[in-house]
């Protein structure tokens, strides 16, 4: 079964080394020198130009210099030079603790004066460059959301397993600091935060074989708003569609449940909707709430919207119990090469993850943002690959929505697939398995045949093009898991632990008499 991964010790360690480097240099000795060539995995350690760097995930290509900036591909581990007593962070402990004991030994390399900032406390709500004693040092807020998270077995500055992605080390207290008692706030706070169970408990396990759907929240051709009670029992994980924001609400991200107003339809109760979620989640179900759609919106632009983004988001899960998020986000997003919100995303995602104690990550792009990057890589087209790249150790599921954007361009002879085709979907699935080259000159390493899903529509209304009829999918199934049924294309390989299917959507399938549900549902509750 796949497991969710959790942050590398190895990023946290190499971190603390950061604060050792400004004071004296590094000893790069048995340090490989960078090489284009290279594909590098979070951890690995490299020199270049005179100085040293760690792999923040997995990167091929990108100058260590060029690339080692906030949510880039590289850290700065500091200048080479002959100082044997200087470490590197191949040489830190492999407990959180360490962290706290680094900074500690190198108090001395940092200014000392008089602290008389107020103590920290997890959960306080702090802003950009506000100043705080904590552990007999005083630090200063980089990044306002996740300096304010209640996360303090994370954040809590010079002790948290992720402190320094939120703060600075400023300077060393010489007359002690009001942090004691903050100290023993923020100790309770990580006790209350490692015991709770956040949102619907989920445990980190994602199902070896699912069958997703999306089930959305307003009134279109297909219906009403359904009660979650009265969906069929074949859904593995739902996608409860869609939550967004605009670009006047500062990135806090919004859910709304059907109320009914303006409509013939029925209003939902909250109440009942969450009883319903959590008992469906002791069944073994898993809720995530998706973002954006064709016409949501997320906006993050700044450092304010990504501190909203963030809190958003972490209270929606805790108040209404989703066991994570689904990234689906489209031209309402502006999601593009070069963007804001494409570079601070997966940040973002990471800071919600540790908030919540973890959570299950899918995503949903289209395929001109995916394997569309092979085509060509600007605009919308590959722009999905970096976030991928940069959460693929969080992410649970990639279920790249194979339809609305015509065929499929691939590596592959012929190379052209048509929408709806057994080979179009075959094919889609082993790039992201496999990996491919971009137009950009960019590797995109591949993932775990259990983090990549089919995306179809449910029926002949859900979607304007890209329709598969059941044994067209059904062929594709068995072609990557078996390699059976083929066409003109196999898998690169036989598959066991592909994951399965997804559809928009829930509420189609039912108006459509459960033609898709129905038999894809047992296609995949009986695939290897």
């Amino acid at each position: 079964m796949y497991h969710k991964k959790l942050l590398s010790l190895a990023v946290v360690c190499a971190a603390s080394a950061v604060l050792n480097a400004q004071a004296q240099t590094l000893s790069c000795a048995g340090l490989n020198d960078w090489s284009a060539s290279t594909a590098y995995t979070g951890g690995m350690q490299v020199k270049d130009a005179g100085s040293a760097y760690e792999a923040n995930w997995w990167t091929r290509g990108d100058i260590p210099a060029q690339h080692s900036g906030q949510y880039q591909q590289w850290t700065s581990l500091g200048v080479c030079g002959d100082s044997s007593s200087s470490s590197s962070s191949s040489n830190t402990s492999s407990s959180s603790s360490s962290s706290s004991s680094s900074i500690s030994s190198s108090s001395s390399s940092v200014p000392t004066g008089s602290c008389g900032s107020p103590g920290y406390l997890a959960g306080t709500s702090y802003s950009v460059g506000d100043l705080v004693d904590n552990l007999g040092n005083e630090y200063r807020c980089d990044i306002a959301g996740w300096c304010s998270s209640n996360a303090a077995w994370a954040y809590e500055p010079g002790a948290g397993a992720h402190w320094q992605d939120a703060w600075s080390l400023v300077q060393s207290c010489d007359g002690g600091s009001s942090s004691s008692s903050s100290s023993s706030s923020s100790s309770s706070s990580t006790s209350s935060s490692v015991s709770s169970v956040p949102g619907g408990g989920y445990t980190g396990n994602f199902p070896r074989h699912a069958l997703v759907g999306y089930w959305h929240n307003f009134q279109n051709p297909a219906g009403c708003p359904i009660p979650l009670s009265q969906i069929s029992d074949a859904w593995d994980v739902i996608d409860i569609a869609f939550a967004d924001n605009d670009p006047a609400s500062n990135g806090t991200v919004h859910f709304n449940l059907f109320d009914g107003s303006g409509s013939s339809c029925a209003g939902l109760d909250p109440a009942q909707f969450k009883q319903d979620m959590a008992a469906m989640q002791a069944e073994g179900k898993i809720f995530v709430l998706s973002l954006g759609g064709a016409e949501g919106t997320i906006t993050l632009n700044t450092d304010a919207d990504e501190a909203n983004f963030v809190s958003s988001l972490t209270d929606l899960i805790n108040e209404w119990g989703f066991d994570g998020i689904d990234i689906d986000l489209e031209s309402g997003s502006q999601l593009l090469h070069g963007t804001q919100i494409q570079a601070r995303l997966p940040g973002a995602i990471r800071a919600i993850d540790t908030n919540v104690g973890g959570m299950a990550l899918t995503m949903a792009p289209e395929h001109p943002y995916v394997q569309g990057g092979h085509t060509a890589y600007g605009g919308i087209w590959g722009a999905y690959l970096p976030i991928i790249d940069q959460t693929r150790d969080l992410l649970d599921l990639l279920h790249v929505q194979l339809y609305n954007n015509g065929g499929l361009q691939t590596p592959y002879a012929p190379q052209s697939y048509p929408a709806g085709s057994v080979d179009m979907m075959v094919a889609s699935a082993r790039m992201l398995i496999e990996g491919f080259q971009t137009a950009g000159n960019v590797y995109f390493e591949g993932l775990d045949p259990q983090q990549v899903s089919l995306g179809l529509p449910s029926g002949p209304a859900s979607a304007g093009s890209g329709q598969a009829t059941n044994q067209a999918i059904m062929d594709a199934l068995d072609c990557i898991t078996r390699g059976t049924q083929c066409g003109s294309i196999d898998a690169g390989g036989v598959y066991p632990d592909f994951s399965g299917v997804m559809t928009w959507s829930i509420n189609w399938d039912i108006y459509d008499g459960y033609i898709f549900s129905g038999p894809i549902g047992d296609k995949v509750d009986n695939l290897p």
